[in-house]
């Protein structure tokens, strides 16, 4: 009867890992239609376009929506191992795997001892929230590797470090799992994975590494922070235009280079207080590597040039590992990118003509998601920092007591060996 009991929790979160991934597999096959403009038409005319580019053994130079790191490769190309499937058809069915893999690390990670099933259940809930643009983008593969390698974390800096490069030369942003990284070994093994796959590439590939200048040239795209400046300008007569640019919908006009270029001084900013953190921190618990990488994503994702719906991916995959540690700091921020992902499922697809002409639905929409993004990365560093680095008044009045200043280096050695 225990037995049962223990098991019932098991059973529903399976079926509505189930449940939800058949609703969503219907919608990418087109057995119903998703509100909105179609999501996946990407795969069949953008990605299937690469594909034929990248098998004859080089990137899409010419391309300027090709603004991905080289190992993307890997990704674009994988439809090829199902070749009895057209290639949107095995796109979608290794999007729904990717997603599978990760349910299955969480609930190994979850179902141990003193963990928590929670995070498994921040991603069977948090997926579907974001509708059928999660298996139309092949983001969900790489917030797989990334998770993978966050849990990996402490126990096996290595195998971390080199999921980590591996991620990162997928699609960058999982370069920032390494903030809160204390072991050498997991920072060498990335520089090494990614020093290696990419002079393969380069020596393999022509064109490896155009994406750099095609990612300079982009603007601010509609649905970012610094877009709700304009969408607000819009109602005061501001002249400019909504235009598909570099790959994705973006502002053109005056005053949309300053803003971008404020992006990414703020984008800087979070990178020197990201900095400043990791030299000031001295509280290291196992649960501080997913805390630190959750808060690094949600801070560079906030003061991106480019918000696009498949980012909340990343934030919700993270806040799943997370939220496998009953220790973690995170769950309030968590909470907010679910409620996040919600509200971008109805911004784009849903009502995306509203966000594009800048409607009173629209903009409300923008500025409840931008909002809740923008309160969760700022909660979530407060408690980063408060729950890292020790206050410099209570530093300054302690009384030595070597007790306990024995039994805290021995809690880092074995939060370090471990």
């Amino acid at each position: 009867m225990e037995i049962t009991e223990a098991r019932r929790p098991l059973t529903w979160l399976l079926a509505t890992w189930g449940v939800t991934r058949l609703v969503l597999l219907l919608f990418v096959f087109k057995v119903f239609l998703f509100p909105g403009p179609d999501v996946t038409t990407d795969v069949s005319s953008i990605y299937q376009g690469w594909y034929e580019v990248l098998r004859t053994g080089s990137f899409p130079r010419t391309d300027v929506t090709w603004q991905y790191p080289p190992a993307a490769a890997f990704a674009i190309l994988s439809p090829g191992l199902l070749p009895f499937l057209d290639y949107a058809q095995a796109f979608f069915v290794l999007a729904f795997l990717a997603d599978l893999a990760v349910l299955v690390l969480l609930l190994n990670a979850g179902l141990r001892p003193r963990r928590s099933p929670r995070g498994a259940w921040m991603w069977v809930a948090g997926v579907p929230l974001l509708g059928p643009t999660v298996y139309a983008r092949y983001d969900l593969m790489v917030t797989a590797v990334a998770v993978a390698a966050l849990l990996a974390g402490v126990r096996h800096p290595r195998a971390m470090g080199a999921l980590t490069g591996l991620a990162a030369l997928l699609k960058v942003w999982p370069v920032l799992l390494l903030a809160g990284a204390v072991r050498r070994r997991a920072w060498g093994a990335a520089a090494v994975t990614v020093a290696a796959l990419s002079g393969l590439f380069a020596l393999l590939m022509p064109g490896a590494f155009a994406f750099l200048t095609f990612q300079r040239d982009r603007g601010t795209e509609v649905e970012s922070l610094g877009a709700l400046v304009f969408h607000v300008a819009r109602q005061f007569g501001w002249q400019g235009q909504v235009l598909l640019n570099y790959g994705s919908v973006e502002f053109l006009g005056p005053y949309v280079s300053v803003v971008s270029d404020l992006a990414l001084f703020l984008t800087a900013v979070a990178f020197g207080w990201l900095l400043l953190w990791r030299l000031r921190a001295r509280r290291f618990a196992p649960h501080t590597l997913a805390d630190a990488a959750f808060t690094a994503v949600l801070l560079f994702t906030v003061t991106s040039r480019v918000i696009s719906p498949q980012y909340l991916v990343w934030l919700v995959g993270l806040a799943a590992v997370c939220l496998c540690s009953r220790a973690t700091r995170m769950t309030g921020p968590a909470a907010l990118v679910l409620l996040a992902s919600f509200v971008t499922v109805l911004e784009f697809p849903v009502y995306f003509a509203d966000v594009v002409n800048s409607t009173p639905l629209g903009v409300t929409l923008l500025f409840v998601r931008n909002g809740l993004l923008l309160t969760a990365a700022f909660t979530a560093a407060v408690r980063l920092w408060r729950s890292t680095v020790p206050d410099p008044a209570q530093e300054a009045v302690r009384v030595p007591d070597p007790v306990a200043d024995q039994a805290t280096r021995a809690g880092r050695a074995a939060s370090a060996s471990s």
